[in-house]
């Protein structure tokens, strides 16, 4: 049930907001040079890599490391990624990953591929069994404002409490606070 839910939620996404979609792979380049994407190598199911697609939010050339472990991120961040960021407008190319299957709409956010805390505490909690998701119950309780720590807590209570409801609720959740920018410190 669950894996269908990703595929019909990536697919109305995807045609949804196609218009936005657009706009951004256009307005991305001739904001900051380069290209609209960013391909990030991410920690997947059972600890594979993939790379995930994200609109670009950083100037070429930025290190590729978490936004938080960058000496001055502001100097990194373009006028529209900052937005982009807030809005979690970024994430949505994220939709591509759920239909073909690496993610799913509900998960724990993929780690980066270097960040080695993050993943072997979620291997020792059984986290990294789970599809990693556009959004999870982590992100709705505090998103960049957590410590790596109380993430993981968050990642192995929702794979406690995995439920289509609870899904459905973090989804709602994920809604409002993107509408807010809740919880984004870059």
């Amino acid at each position: 049930m669950k894996r269908a839910l990703d595929i019909a939620g990536a697919l109305a996404g995807l045609v949804l907001l196609s218009p936005v979609l657009l706009f951004l792979l256009a307005a991305i380049p001739l904001e900051s040079p380069g290209p609209a994407l960013h391909w990030s190598r991410r920690i997947g199911r059972d600890n594979h890599i993939f790379r995930m697609p994200k609109f670009r939010t950083m100037r070429v050339g930025t290190p590729d490391v978490a936004t938080h472990l960058l000496q001055d991120p502001d100097q990194w961040v373009t006028p529209l990624g900052r937005f982009l960021r807030r809005t979690s407008l970024d994430e949505l190319p994220q939709l591509w990953s759920v239909l073909v299957g690496e993610m799913s709409l509900v998960g724990p956010r993929p780690a980066l591929f270097n960040q080695d805390d993050l993943v072997a505490l979620r291997t020792a909690g059984g986290v990294h069994r789970l599809r990693p998701g556009l959004t999870g119950w982590a992100q709705v309780n505090g998103r960049d404002e957590l410590p790596i720590s109380q993430k993981v807590k968050l990642d192995i209570e929702y794979l406690q409490r995995r439920s289509l409801g609870f899904d459905l609720r973090i989804l709602a959740v994920t809604a409002r606070a993107a509408l807010t920018g809740r919880g984004v410190s870059h």
